[in-house]
């Protein structure tokens, strides 16, 4: 299946960087679910897609850091501090402190948070403040009285503290340093936070800053607030009491990071000696017995145990000493609670679930709805509330355990018990029964028969329990017990194949919980026995087969290895040819086998893999008509088919069919059905996808509904909804990207908002809610501008990070957006913080650590530090602090740049935006790897260019990209005096469309003469090259480093298989240049029959390149820029339009001329003396602003005057390209096939061209009789877009009289109009005329091209030599009926006068033909009309 977007914003970079955010997804479908199918009544699961990605694999353990206690923080001092002058000053005090992300990082509840300043002997503790959820900042305005020295030293501690009432000690300490108080004083002055770094062994840790305001002031003011020092226990068992309690917290922290359950013992014993020391009636026995109760209750959660009674009643002890109004009373009630509500869940004492509402109601009505203690409250009472609702059904085990007698139930009893409890959810009954085998077990020993029953039906439950609540032990007993039972079942044994299955699903299911190879392999080779055990004809081969071929499956998925692939497509095959038409596993095997071909689809660019997996599917649906129980399955499924071929090949009709099977699917889930919602996310993902696609609102708007509609069906408390808040979150979010409505992004944030709460602290969804929550507040900002928005979104970022330790899979994601956003504040506050930029330059550089070679995201990131290292060197530019690190900081980003453009894994796409990033910024900075970088640009544009399939899309694409990128490296090269190099960048950065359109057709065709081999290189490199471009998908929250590294494998191999293709192709003869640009070596044999003079017009500099057949090609710098050229561009165009005067004179248009020669030609043909005798033939290549200028046409206009026609005979060239292939191409035929096509009234027209059918008589007379010619006409109503493409196909020869459009807003649509619809540019391009050899079109604007991409030369008569035709006569403009009959006259007559006919006399003919005219002294021609037509080709 192809990966859908997904339900989160998770993405390799934010959406300020180059790569393709992921801001605007959406929640992946259920698209394949396996119903492989196993003995024993169970089947092999195979989770499906139809989660979000914000819901996590359950039970994984997220990894914790090693932390070291009491552990100094490491700040960041200021250099150069001045001399402090404090001779006057009395008193120094701390007026105010700021402290940053307090919670982030902590893994329990805080009550509050205090400081602790140290100075000359004296303490001083601040009072204890609370902090609320979405509080990033908490403060304190309390004085603190300083030392005056500024060398005194002052050491400041933070704690977090879990009781705002009388405490044995400070609590968690969570930052400690020293400082002078001369730097205190600097840093107030200048505003300066103390920044601290992650505590050793820590990604995150809270408190991330800290500013203190400090005063200097005499001593005679107000000592009013000033703090007093504190005191200290003076008894001996007070300060025991203090240090117990201490080392009690300070083992209990570290057991929360480490697990090491030593310290949680250690933890119990410190807690009991300090409530010892508390006897009754003592101050602090309330907290002694609170810190035991939590110690003791960690450890029964630890242990999975039953909940004793010990810690239930140190709770209740606790909270009747603190009464009603006692400022502990609350967070004591809502730890009650909770251990209430632990012990309702193990045992079902309905009092305890009453008594744990009744204490979290109070807790919520005396709380703040904003604080921790406020929110852990809510979600407990959510909780239970879901957990009383699944224990309303009468305990019938439990009652039939009550009279059971002392020995144990029969297997077939426990068996009765067991299948009644897989089919329903009642965890009580499941541990009964587990209890009741396990007692069983006892009485029938290792000899008794019913033993191994006994056995595999305990595994089985043990599974089941492992399924839901998710307890690694009960999976590892299963296994245990499975293969005591396999080892009852020997060789030859009946029961073994069941045996062996049972043991392979349990194998399967622990290898997709932790990813352990072994257990992989293992299940593979326990289903490979078992298919040994099942010759052809057995009853349950076709079982054996589905289930060994799943285990590869499913090795393939992890791993990569084809041969794993192909396997299980070659034993799914068989399992179907063991269900032919009629039996009732055909549809299953049909399924399974096309789901299995998709994936190699996708893995190989198959073809005929993805049509064959659509023809499965389709008989699949088929054979579970409106009824069948798995016709839903069927339907999800196709479409999800139907989804990932329009993925591929872009077809509207596989959408809209994927919509139509969404919509079944939809209907076979009325309201209340337990797969509605499901059904519902499917279907608005497609309609957000086909809105995407085309833009219609209805769909989006329908989508939305659909998400709606969906989060209503999972009400508060519901386990799902967090998954349905973000799905309804990203719809909204993609519809404020289109429409801009602010409503809908406040409420996507809230929706965020919600989600967040239902992920308290421990939740495995909780940093993926965090980091949404952060990249919607990111959008917000970017549309609204409020730093807020960003400083949360960065709090967010970092809480998110702390979650994702080294080694967990989306930490480098986590490190990417972080920085990017700090990279952002920095750019986005007037005076930036360079303390920002650091971070983010760190936390790049730790996420290109930490990221693989192939990972796409590194291309992202390479750009981003490039970024951030331009920031550096602007910085030290304005600070002044040096020329070393300011030229580093250049170098650098150029170096990031130039990395961010190698990186293959990022697609050509991504790649093409990193080297035009480099191409600006190397030419913003004038450094000296531009021109390398304009090359790699080329490069890659022209690799991306030939994976494009439509002629169209590549000129949507040509034209994101500047259009004068190719004159510019040629200018580059030029200034670096490499001549011959900037010619092969013209080349290549010129005509691309049409140079990949010959490429294409003519390489990749002509490889079908090489023989089968070469066939399939040329079927194979298609295939790949559709699928290398493709952006990676995003992973899921929870994904296992087994299943990254495998598709790792998948994309790498894919990279290796396109190179090695490209590098097979490359070896057949002809084909050693496939894919590369061309060199000058090769180009010169364009100028085997005269010079070609290519004109360059840049930013820096008018060019032209006379290019000779065997001499070194010549640089002239014009004397004009792109300025005057655009002034004479528009000179042109309006002298062209101007009416002659009463003479006939074109004043306007002599001037333009005049100039164009002074400017352009004259400098030109000066040059041209030593390489073209008088009279001979030039090409011109014209490029940028030279393509809409007559050169043709250049000279003095005046008695005497020098002009171009009197010297050369002009001809134009798209490109040397182009000109090589028409050369190689020439055939002469001796009975040339000649068509004249004309219409004189085409569809839409108001009027008849009358001079149509007259000019098409004249061609005919003038040409030679048969056989020399073979004429044939096609004109008036015959003369339609079939008929004429049919002519164009079958002669060589072509005359085209007709009206002419040029569409500049969309070249490709420029026609020739036919009596019924337009012959379009696009019609012409597709078709194949590479034997053809003349072409001339009497029509208006044939051969001008559009101003959007006036390189690609798309027009008309351009169109029509790519197709492949030698030799072509066009217009520049309008032309009057007048002007065609008198020049079609005369050039025929000059190009047939005597001799064959010859296509490349056909420059020389209109040359002639001009020269007559414009000395035609009776019968004068106006000056445009003499020089509107012009010659393309040979």
């Amino acid at each position: 299946m192809a990966h859908r977007r997904p339900g989160t914003f998770e993405s390799s970079s934010s959406s300020e960087s180059d790569s393709d955010s992921a801001s605007s997804s959406s929640t992946p479908v259920q698209k394949s679910i396996r119903s492989t199918e196993l003995l024993k009544g169970r089947k092999h699961k195979r989770k499906s897609s139809g989660n979000d990605n914000d819901d996590e694999t359950k039970n994984s353990k997220r990894p914790r850091s090693p932390k070291k206690d009491a552990e100094p923080s490491h700040l960041e001092h200021t250099e150069n501090l001045g001399e402090m002058h404090l001779s006057e000053v009395q008193q120094v005090v701390i007026t105010a402190i700021h402290a940053t992300d307090l919670t982030i990082g902590l893994r329990r509840i805080p009550a509050g948070f205090h400081m602790v300043v140290k100075a000359d002997g004296a303490e001083y503790q601040t009072s204890d403040k609370s902090a609320h959820v979405d509080q990033a900042v908490v403060e304190w305005h309390e004085c603190i009285l300083l030392p005056r020295e500024p060398s005194s030293k002052v050491r400041v501690s933070v704690y977090a503290t879990f009781e705002l009432g009388p405490r044995l000690c400070h609590g968690d300490l969570l930052r400690t340093f020293e400082i002078s108080v001369g730097e205190l004083l600097d840093r107030s002055e200048k505003s300066h936070r103390i920044i601290f770094q992650p505590k050793q062994g820590e990604v995150v840790s809270a408190c991330t800053s800290l500013f203190m305001t400090v005063d200097q002031r005499l001593s005679n003011q107000n000592d009013a607030g000033v703090l007093c020092r504190l005191t200290t226990l003076t008894s001996r068992d007070m300060d025991t009491l203090a240090l117990k309690t201490d080392a009690g917290h300070r083992l209990l922290a570290r057991y929360r990071r480490t697990q090491n359950r030593s310290d949680l013992d250690q933890s119990i014993k410190h807690f009991e000696r300090a409530s010892d020391l508390c006897p009754m009636h003592h101050f602090y026995r309330p907290a002694a017995l609170f810190n035991l109760a939590t110690a003791k209750f960690i450890s029964c959660q630890a242990n999975g145990r039953y909940l004793d009674d010990i810690p239930i009643h140190l709770f209740q002890d606790a909270l009747d000493l603190r009464p009603t109004g006692h400022a502990d009373r609350p967070i004591t009630q809502l730890h009650l609670a909770i251990a209430l509500l632990f012990r309702f869940a193990k045992r079902g004492f309905q009092t305890d679930a009453d008594a744990a509402k009744k204490l979290l109601s109070e807790v919520l009505d005396v709380c703040h709805a904003n604080s921790h203690i406020y929110r852990a409250a809510f979600i407990a009472l959510e909780t239970s509330a879901i957990h009383s609702a699944g224990n309303n059904n009468t305990n019938e085990l439990g009652q039939e355990r009550s009279t059971a007698s002392m020995y144990p139930l029969s297997p077939y009893q426990l068996a009765r018990r067991a299948q009644r409890c897989l089919h329903r959810d009642q965890p009580r009954d499941l541990d009964e029964v587990i209890s009741l085998h396990y007692d069983a077990l006892v009485y029938y020993n290792a000899g008794h028969a019913s033993r191994g029953q006994l056995l595999g039906n305990l595994a089985v439950m043990l599974q089941t329990r492992f399924e839901r609540r998710g307890e690694d032990k009960d999976l590892d007993q299963a296994i245990a017990f499975e293969t005591e039972m396999l080892a009852l079942r020997p060789v030859g044994h009946p029961g073994r194949f069941i045996a062996l299955n049972n043991l392979a699903t349990q194998l399967s299911t622990r290898f997709e919980h932790r990813g352990n190879n072994e257990d992989l392999d293992g299940a593979t080779a326990l289903n490979r026995e078992a298919l040994a055990l099942c010759p052809v004809g057995h009853t349950y081969r076709s079982k054996a087969l589905h289930n060994l071929a799943s285990h590869l499956s499913s090795r393939f998925e992890h791993r990569g290895n084809d041969e794993d692939l192909d396997g299980g497509i070659t034993l799914y095959r068989q399992a179907l040819a063991l269900c032919p038409i009629g039996h009732p596993d055909r549809s299953m095997s049909l399924n399974n086998l096309a789901i299995q071909l998709s994936s190699r689809f996708k893995h190989r660019g198959n073809d005929e893999d993805l049509d064959e997996a659509d023809a499965l599917h389709r008989e699949a649906l088929a054979l579970r008509p409106v009824g069948h129980p798995d016709r839903f399955m069927s339907l999800n499924n196709f479409a999800a088919q139907l989804s990932t071929r329009f993925d591929h090949r872009g077809h509207d009709k596989d959408l809209d069919e994927a919509i139509a099977l969404h919509r079944e699917a939809l209907v076979l889930c009325p309201v209340g059905h337990p797969d509605r919602v499901m059904s519902l996310i499917n279907l608005a993902n497609q309609l957000s996808d086909r809105f995407e696609h085309r833009g219609n609102n209805e769909d989006l708007d329908e989508a939305t509904a659909l998400d709606r509609e969906a989060l209503i069906l999972l009400p508060v408390g519901h386990p799902d909804r967090s998954k349905s808040l973000n799905n309804f979150a990203n719809r909204l979010s993609s519809r404020f990207e289109h429409r801009g409505n602010d409503e809908d992004l406040d409420q996507a944030i809230a929706f965020r908002r919600e989600a967040l709460a239902l992920h308290p602290v421990g939740h495995i969804g909780l940093s993926m809610s965090l980091y949404n929550l952060a990249t919607q507040l990111s959008s917000r900002f970017r549309h609204r501008g409020n730093g807020e928005d960003l400083d949360q979104a960065i709090t967010l970022h970092r809480e998110a990070l702390a979650l994702r330790p080294v080694g967990h899979t989306n930490r480098p994601s986590s490190l990417i957006n972080l920085a990017n956003q700090l990279g952002t504040r920095f750019a986005h506050q007037r005076n930036g913080n360079k303390e920002d930029l650091e971070e983010a330059r760190e936390n790049f550089h730790c996420a290109l650590a930490l990221l693989t070679q192939h990972d796409p995201r590194r291309s992202a990131v390479h750009a981003s530090l490039a970024d951030v290292y331009l920031s550096f060197y602007f910085f030290s530019g304005l600070d002044d602090t040096g020329t070393v690190e300011y030229t580093e900081s250049l170098e650098t980003a150029m170096h990031h740049l130039k990395a961010a453009a190698s990186v293959v894994s990022a697609g050509l796409l991504s790649r093409l935006r990193a080297s035009l990033r480099w191409v600006r910024c190397a030419d913003q900075h004038g450094h000296g790897t531009q021109l390398e970088a304009y090359t790699t640009f080329m490069q890659l544009l022209d690799a991306y260019m030939s994976t494009t399939a439509s002629v169209s899309s590549r000129h949507k694409i040509m034209k994101d990209f500047p259009s004068t990128l190719a004159l510019d490296a040629a200018s580059c090269a030029l200034r670096s005096g490499d001549v011959c190099r900037a010619v092969e960048l013209l080349e290549q950065g010129r005509t691309i469309i049409w140079t990949q359109m010959t490429r294409l057709r003519t390489h990749l065709d002509n490889l079908q003469t090489h023989g089968d081999h070469a066939v399939a290189l040329m079927k194979r490199f298609r295939d790949l090259s559709s699928l290398l471009d493709k952006p990676p998908a995003n992973r899921a929250e929870a994904t296992s480093r087994v299943a990254i590294e495998a598709e790792e494998t998948r994309y790498r191999r894919l990279v290796e298989d396109w190179n090695g293709t490209v590098e097979e192709i490359r070896k057949i003869e002809g084909f050693s240049r496939f894919l590369l640009p061309p060199l000058f070596s090769d180009l010169p044999d364009a100028a085997r029959d005269g010079p070609i003079i290519m004109l360059i017009a840049s930013e820096s500099s008018c060019n032209a390149i006379i290019i000779t057949h065997k001499q070194p090609p010549t640089s002239i710098q014009l004397a004009t820029n792109l300025q005057k050229l655009i002034k004479l561009v528009l000179d042109f165009q309006e002298a062209v339009e101007k009416e002659a005067g009463p003479k006939g004179n074109q004043t306007a248009l002599i001037k333009a001329l005049r100039e164009l020669w002074d400017v352009v030609v004259c400098p030109v043909v000066e040059n041209l003396n030593g390489f073209a005798r008088r009279g001979s033939r030039i090409w011109w290549c014209p490029t940028s602003l030279f393509n809409f200028l007559p050169l043709h046409a250049a000279g003095e206009y005046r008695a005497q005057g020098k002009s171009l026609s009197q010297q050369y005979i002009s001809s134009y060239t798209p490109s040397l390209t182009a000109l090589i292939k028409a050369r190689r191409s020439h055939h002469r035929s001796p009975s040339v096939p000649f068509v004249a096509v004309g219409q004189d009234f085409p569809a839409g027209a108001s009027f008849i061209l009358d001079a149509v059918e007259p000019e098409l008589e004249l061609v005919r007379r003038l040409l030679p009789p048969p056989p020399t010619v073979s004429f044939s006409k096609v004109t008036s109503v015959d003369a339609t877009k079939s008929r004429a493409l049919r002519a164009l196909r079958d002669n060589t020869w072509i005359h085209l009289a007709c009206h002419g459009t040029q569409r500049f807003d969309e070249p490709f649509k420029s026609a020739f109009l036919m009596r019924d619809q337009p012959l379009s540019l696009l019609d012409i391009a597709q078709m194949n005329l590479s034997r053809h050899e003349f072409a001339f079109l009497s029509a208006c604007q044939t051969a001008v091209g559009a101003f959007s991409t006036p390189d690609e030369v798309i027009h008309l008569a351009a169109g029509l030599q790519f197709a492949g035709v030698n030799s072509v006569v066009g217009t520049l403009w309008k032309v009057t009926d007048s002007t065609v009959h008198r020049l079609v006259e005369a050039f025929y007559n000059k190009l047939c006068g005597d001799g064959p006919m010859n296509s490349k006399r056909a420059a020389w003919a209109l040359h002639q033909a001009v020269q007559s005219l414009a000395s035609d002294k009776e019968n004068t021609m106006t000056l445009d009309q003499r020089i509107v037509f012009v010659h393309i080709g040979i």
